[in-house]
C-alpha cells in the first residue's frame, strides 16, 4: 500500500431494521404501521417471492455477504457507513412518519462484523422512535465499540467531528449532518439541551462555511476532513444547482471529500479542485428486495466506494467502485451484464461534472483524475 495514500471505505445507507431485522436471529416486535405492510416480516416475504427462501435465524454476516471478504481484502484505512435505523426495542412510534426503521440492539452483530470505524447517523431515521430510541442507539453503539457521528444527546454531541487515526500517521475527521429535503423531520434538530441528529438549515453559503468550520476544528496537520451528508430524493439523477454549489462551497473551505447519501440508487460523481464528491451513493444493505415501482434505476446494485486520498492534500488519487446485488437480502458480485450497466449508467450520469469512468479487467468501476475540474 502507497504510504502516501489514505484509502477510505464508503458506503451509502446501511438500513438493517425492518425486515433485515427480522432474519437476524434476535429481531425486534415485527409491527410496523404503514399503509403498506402491517409486519416488517412481510418485507421478508417479498424478497422471498422474488428470489427464493432466505435461511433463518442467519448469521449476522448474512446481510454484508461478499462484501465482508471485498474489505479484508482491499483493507481501507477507514470505514465509514451511514446507518439508517434506530437501534433499539422502544415501540414509540415517531409521529407524523410513514415509515419507521427498528432493528433490535440484540443483533449489533449484524454491524459490528464489518467493523465501520464511523457510523453517519444525521438522517431520517435515527429517531424513528422517539428520543428513547435515540439515546438506547447511542448507547448500544457505545457498547459495541462503535462510534457515532451527526446524532447526539445535545447540538454539540451531534455537532462533534469523529476522528479515526490512520496508520502511517494523520487522522481522517468525519462530520455528519442532513437536511430537510432528505424527509429529516425540523423537529429532529438537536439542539443545545434537546437530543436530536445535526440538521442543516439550508444549503446556503454561510451554512457550509459554518460546517466546514466545526469540520475542521481541532485539525492537525496530515489530517483528511470528512462530511458525510445526507441529502435530496429517494430517486432520480439530477443534481440541483444550490447542491452543486453547497457541495463545492465545503471544498472550497478545506473540507477533502463529500460524502453524499439518501437516494435508493447512485448519484452523479464530480472532482472539483482535485477533491471527490460523491452526490449519492445508494443504498448498500435494505430490505427493498421485491418492492416494485422505480425498475429503471435498477435499486438492486449496490457499490461499494474505496476512496484513495494523498495525505498531504486530500486530492483524490483514485476512485474504485466494486459493483455488488442484493439478493436474498445479501449482497452478491453482480454479474457481466449488470457491471456494464452500471458503468454505462455513472459514466453518463456524471459526464455533466467532467466525470470519466472506466470498466476495469477485474470488474471495478474505476475512476482516475488527472488535475481534476477547477
Amino acid at each position: 500500500m502507497d504510504d502516501d495514500l489514505a484509502t477510505l471505505f464508503l458506503c451509502g445507507d446501511v438500513m438493517t431494521g425492518r425486515g433485515v431485522d427480522q432474519i437476524m436471529p434476535q429481531p425486534a416486535n415485527p409491527k410496523l404501521r404503514e399503509a403498506y405492510i402491517t409486519e416488517a416480516t412481510g418485507y421478508v416475504a417479498l424478497a422471498e417471492a422474488l428470489n427464493g427462501p432466505i435461511p433463518r435465524p442467519v448469521d449476522p454476516a448474512w446481510p454484508w455477504g461478499d462484501a465482508l471478504a471485498l474489505l479484508d481484502g482491499l483493507a481501507p484505512d477507514v470505514r465509514l457507513i451511514n446507518l439508517e435505523t434506530s437501534v433499539t426495542v422502544s415501540g414509540e412510534f415517531a409521529p407524523g412518519k410513514a415509515v419507521h426503521y427498528r432493528m433490535s440492539p440484540a443483533n449489533i452483530a449484524c454491524l459490528t462484523v464489518a467493523r465501520p470505524d464511523v457510523c453517519a447517523l444525521a438522517n431520517n431515521h435515527v429517531l424513528d422512535f422517539g428520543q428513547n430510541g435515540l439515546a438506547e442507539t447511542l448507547a448500544t453503539l457505545a457498547g459495541a465499540g462503535l462510534r457515532p457521528a451527526g446524532a447526539g444527546r445535545d447540538a454539540a454531541g451531534a455537532q462533534r467531528a469523529v476522528a479515526v487515526g490512520v496508520a502511517g500517521g494523520g487522522r481522517v475527521t468525519v462530520t455528519s449532518c442532513g437536511v430537510a429535503s432528505s424527509g429529516i423531520p425540523r423537529g429532529w434538530a438537536a439542539g443545545a439541551w434537546r437530543p436530536g441528529v445535526h440538521l442543516l438549515p439550508s444549503l446556503s453559503r454561510q451554512a457550509a462555511d459554518k460546517v466546514a468550520s466545526r469540520a475542521q476544528a481541532g485539525r492537525r496537520p496530515g489530517d483528511l476532513a470528512v462530511i458525510s451528508l445526507h441529502w435530496g430524493p429517494n430517486w432520480g439523477y439530477e443534481v440541483r444547482r444550490d447542491e452543486v454549489a453547497f457541495a463545492h462551497r465545503l471544498i472550497d473551505d478545506g473540507v477533502d471529500l463529500v460524502h453524499g447519501h439518501s437516494s435508493h440508487h447512485p448519484r452523479p460523481i464530480e472532482v472539483y479542485r482535485g477533491k471527490l464528491i460523491l452526490y449519492g451513493c445508494g443504498d448498500f444493505i435494505d430490505d427493498y428486495e421485491g418492492i416494485t415501482g422505480y425498475e429503471e434505476y435498477r435499486d438492486d446494485l449496490r457499490l461499494a466506494y474505496f476512496a484513495s486520498l494523498r495525505r498531504g492534500t486530500g486530492e483524490l488519487a483514485e476512485l474504485r467502485m466494486v459493483p455488488m446485488q442484493a439478493r436474498k437480502m445479501r449482497l452478491w458480485p453482480a454479474g457481466a451484464r449488470d457491471l456494464r450497466w452500471l458503468a454505462a449508467t455513472i459514466g453518463r450520469i456524471s459526464r455533466p461534472f467532467g466525470t470519466r469512468v472506466e470498466l476495469a479487467p477485474d470488474g471495478a468501476l474505476v475512476l482516475r483524475p488527472a488535475a481534476g475540474r477547477r
